[in-house]
């Protein structure tokens, strides 16, 4: 893993603990998480290209 994607995902992990307890029940917390990881590393290609890395 190069250093863009993991400082990219340690951000959008380290944003999601943050509301952890408030998002309710653990198999919310799990579906919520997925889709968060889903959807970063959906975004992460575009923002690359963006930023020009």
């Amino acid at each position: 893993m190069d250093v863009t994607a993991l400082i990219f995902y340690a951000i959008v992990c380290g944003l999601l603990s943050l509301a952890g307890p408030r998002l309710g029940a653990p198999l919310m917390r799990l579906g919520i998480g997925a889709g968060v990881g889903i959807l970063a590393a959906a975004l992460l290609p575009g923002l690359r290209g963006m930023v020009g890395l």
